[in-house]
């Protein structure tokens, strides 16, 4: 049997200030929603014992 090679990139960028402050608009709001989703999530089961998915 043919052993199988794995690989793995870094990569690095250098976001201007416009797309640093993009970025971290993007990122904000990934991780609120998130935390609305996390915290939905975790009251329906400690409280009605309900999976969401």
């Amino acid at each position: 049997m043919a052993q199988q090679v794995k690989r793995a990139f870094k990569y690095r960028f250098y976001p201007t200030n416009e797309q640093a402050a993009e970025l971290s608009r993007t990122f904000g709001c990934v991780r609120l929603v998130y935390n609305k989703a996390l915290e939905e999530r975790t009251r329906a089961w400690y409280g009605e014992q309900r999976r969401l998915s």
